[in-house]
């Protein structure tokens, strides 16, 4: 699809009261890029991928329909020391990434992928194509972390690439609970938003078979600590030494690989692997799935974090994970108001739960469904309040849906709303209301119009 079939697609779905749905990749959460309750058009953007590197002034123009993996890819063939900060799935689409504002494992050095968006093409409405200027400084403000389908079609994106040395460092330590997983886990909370911003260590937690990891067999908790440092290994070592020893991290466990190396060593990848996975756009592995978020403000106990490992023991979490990314960094020092995403300082670290199940039926997917719920209602002491934050690109129904038609009153879609955007949520509704007072770009949970609700008296 070019872009002036895009505008034309727009103008006859106005027309003929048709919703539309945009898909860059089709990895909502939800499925709100590709399904829908009422009749609608798919806008499939999977044409739309050129990418333009411009090394001399670090930046690139991508189309929204490119994966974060082809991006990856067009930067690597161009240079070795620039990359970009947006997530380590290269199947994902940059449409829907950079819209909900996109988190990798370099966000405590250089932020968000929208944190570093300068420039982009949009089809509003009426089927115009604007770019930073002509859009507007509001506008502009509000494509760039307050999801997709909201304000208009996206049609590329000019982001600022970013340094990456010539070497990093990556590690994969895995310890269970018989290997003090959980006085890990603790103390993590407490160095990890804190260590140098070169520095990045995700756990990731699972229940497994022990005799896996080489103990007896019986059923136990793995802490995986998975790290990226932009650096080398004689560097990382002394900040590991100095601020978290008890991981016991030695020099065998490290590997220095160039940065392109490590999307593939993030993405589960085996080493050697050549980059021309990158380009894939098929998915490696499917399954069904449900998916929450949190932030995390004050450290978890020790006996908090062991309630989780006790849910992780039932049987619906045979393939459930906790995912906990660290904050603070450059993430600490922009301003919540900057773009529409607003968890920054403050936020120790997000949680991503996630259980995945592959038997079919509605009872075994209500079975799954209803566990993540209870884990997410256990964790409701340990983590934000007022509001308990979301990200928008986890998308959870769960917490609130908007009337497709668009005749949710202010009050219901500030349920989702302030989760997902806390105070920028009002603005976001006034620069939806401004650019889009019919409410043409819609799904379950797109910004609203004030319009409408005034028309009916709200």
């Amino acid at each position: 699809m070019s872009e002036s079939e895009v505008q034309r697609v727009i103008l006859c779905a106005k027309k003929t009261g048709m919703h539309i749905r945009i898909r860059s990749a089709g990895h909502d959460y939800e499925g709100l890029s590709y399904v829908s309750e009422v009749p609608f058009v798919i806008v499939d953007l999977i044409n739309l991928r050129t990418i333009n590197v411009n090394v001399n002034d670090k930046s690139a123009w991508v189309e929204a329909g490119s994966t974060i993996g082809e991006l990856y890819y067009k930067i690597a063939e161009k240079s070795k020391t620039l990359g970009f900060t947006a997530g380590v799935c290269p199947t994902v689409g940059v449409g829907g990434h950079f819209s909900g504002g996109g988190y990798g494992v370099m966000l405590r050095k250089y932020g968000l992928a929208a944190d570093n968006i300068v420039d982009a093409r949009l089809v509003d409405a009426n089927g115009r194509i604007h770019d930073r200027v002509s859009m507007g400084e509001d506008l502009f403000w509000a494509i760039r972390g307050g999801g997709g389908n909201s304000f208009g079609l996206v049609l590329a994106w000019k982001i600022k690439l970013v340094d990456v040395p010539e070497k990093v460092t990556v590690f994969k330590l895995k310890k269970t609970l018989e290997q003090n997983a959980t006085k890990l886990v603790h103390k993590w909370q407490y160095v990890a938003p804190r260590f140098h911003e070169d520095l990045f260590i995700r756990i990731l937690i699972n229940r497994v078979n022990s005799s896996e990891e080489g103990d007896d067999n019986k059923l136990t908790i793995v802490a995986s600590f998975i790290s990226l440092f932009l650096g080398g290994i004689d560097q990382l070592l002394p900040i590991m030494q100095d601020n978290f020893p008890e991981l016991g991290l030695r020099r065998e466990d490290c590997i220095e690989m160039s940065w392109i190396e490590s999307i593939l060593y993030f993405a589960g990848f085996p080493r050697g692997e050549s980059l021309d996975v990158l380009l894939s756009r098929v998915q490696r592995s499917k399954h069904h799935f449900k998916s929450k978020s949190d932030y995390v403000q004050q450290p978890i106990s020790e006996g908090g974090l062991e309630g989780i490992w006790r849910l992780f023991f039932e049987d619906e979490a045979v393939e459930a994970q906790l995912e906990m990314n660290p904050y603070g960094g450059k993430m600490d020092e922009i301003e919540e108001s900057s773009i529409p995403f607003p968890h920054r300082a403050g936020n120790l670290y997000k949680i991503e739960y996630l259980v995945c199940w592959d038997e079919e039926g509605e009872e075994v997917a209500e079975r799954h469904i209803n566990w993540i719920r209870r884990l997410y209602f256990y964790m409701t002491p340990f983590v934000s309040k007022f509001p308990r934050a979301a990200y928008i690109n986890y998308r959870d129904l769960d917490i609130g849906m908007n009337n497709i038609k668009g005749y949710t009153s202010y009050v219901q879609a500030k349920v989702w709303g302030i989760k997902y955007f806390k105070t920028n949520f009002d603005r976001l509704i006034r620069v939806k209301t401004k650019e889009d007072p019919s409410n043409f770009f819609r799904n379950e949970q797109s910004i609203p119009s004030l319009t409408l609700w005034k028309n009916k008296g709200e």
